[in-house]
């Protein structure tokens, strides 16, 4: 359910306030903590920020697409572990749940994913399925009124702090490929839940990610997400299609900052006696940049719009995420030349973004799986 314009303008403008004056002076201190101080997610989730997407029926925002790209955007304007502290919930963590739950399950978790009391996860990723997320091994076998759960998840994003697991598994072993994946809802915290140590990673720092092992783990059969072997699968793709657009907006607001820094690095830096900003190849970068990003921008907020109309928008979405997030990467090389040695250390946090982007050419689907939804939703059309 779309907001009105009045109220959308002061939740935007609400958000822009927060990431200029509250989020943006934490930066450096968060990356070198690596972690997202206490009071600010008090305040994250007395602003609702963990809501946003959860319908208003279960106490959240009910944002449609285009309203969820626009904070997304904003977002993007600080460092991405600001966002990734309610990521989840927002995004893959709750929306399996919203898209596919029964109402039971809606009602059970919802209300609590939206003040922030629940941490949702999502669980796909192992050692031997990432790209190929068709291939899970993680077990469920169904016991009576339960399910045994066996396997291990890898990389997952807010695993640390999750109180709640979104878990793909294979109910039917005879079933190849997607048909024989299901999806559950375990809570964290019961027997036979191992988290593992959390990585140390390139980028990124202030976010919590680590591989989760499930060693039968009794799951109760109400917790079968829409109470439907066989669906796990489909319901992954219908909220990573989600997910890229959302990745894919972040991208943008993140080439907005950089962007916007390195223009304002080079009105001031001076070389030769004047700005480097009159310099031709320094300006061919930044109108290189404005105009990746333009282009960007327009994709997204296309997509998004066919999405609430109720769209099939499976390869826009890869469209989105390959050309958005391999823009950012140009992007943030680009404001690295720009700054030059001042790129390369830390005092300008350059660098800092340089090393945050390079995951979303990643996650949720690397570029190449992109590339492979895009040709294969083609090559169907044109049978």
């Amino acid at each position: 359910m779309a907001l009105d314009a009045d109220t959308l303008d002061q939740l935007l403008d609400t958000i822009d306030r927060f990431v200029e004056r509250r989020l943006r002076p934490l930066e450096s201190q968060v990356g070198e903590a690596d972690t997202i101080p206490d009071d600010l997610i008090e305040e994250m989730k007395e602003m609702g920020l963990f809501g946003l997407t959860i319908p208003e029926a279960y106490g959240g925002l009910g944002l449609n697409m285009s309203e969820e790209i626009a904070v997304a955007r904003i977002f993007g304007h600080t460092s991405p572990a600001f966002r990734s502290v309610f990521g989840t919930n927002v995004g893959i963590g709750s929306q399996s749940l919203v898209i596919d739950g029964s109402e039971v399950q809606k009602q059970a978790y919802l209300p609590k994913m939206a003040t922030g009391e629940i941490i949702g996860s999502f669980c796909l990723t192992e050692p031997e399925a990432g790209s190929d997320a068709a291939s899970v091994r993680t077990t469920a076998v169904k016991e009576g009124d339960n399910y045994i759960i066996n396997g291990t998840k890898r990389f997952i994003t807010n695993a640390p702090k999750a109180d709640l697991f979104s878990v793909f598994a294979r109910t039917n072993p005879n079933e190849a490929g997607s048909r024989g994946v299901s999806a559950f809802l375990i809570e964290a915290g019961i027997n036979g839940i191992e988290l593992g140590k959390p990585y140390r990673k390139m980028g990124q720092q202030g976010t919590y990610v680590c591989d989760v092992m499930f060693d039968s783990v009794i799951v109760p059969a109400k917790n079968l997400i829409g109470d439907k072997e066989g669906a796990g699968f489909r319901t992954a793709m219908k909220v990573l299609d989600k997910g890229r657009l959302h990745i894919s907006a972040l991208s943008v607001g993140i080439a907005e900052r950089l962007i916007a820094d390195s223009l304002k690095y080079a009105l001031e830096r001076k070389q030769f006696g004047q700005p480097i900003a009159e310099f031709q190849l320094i300006q061919a970068m930044l109108a290189d940049s404005q105009t990746e990003n333009y282009a960007a921008s327009c994709m997204i907020k296309d997509a998004a719009k066919r999405r609430d109309a109720g769209e099939n928008v499976a390869a826009l979405a890869a469209s989105c995420k390959l050309f958005a997030t391999e823009m950012v990467g140009r992007v943030a090389d680009r404001a690295v030349q720009i700054h030059g040695g001042a790129g390369y250390v830390e005092d300008y946090g350059i660098e800092r973004f340089y090393r945050d982007v390079r995951l979303f050419r990643i996650y949720e689907g690397t570029s190449q799986i992109q590339q492979t939804v895009i040709a294969r939703d083609m090559i169907r059309n044109a049978s």
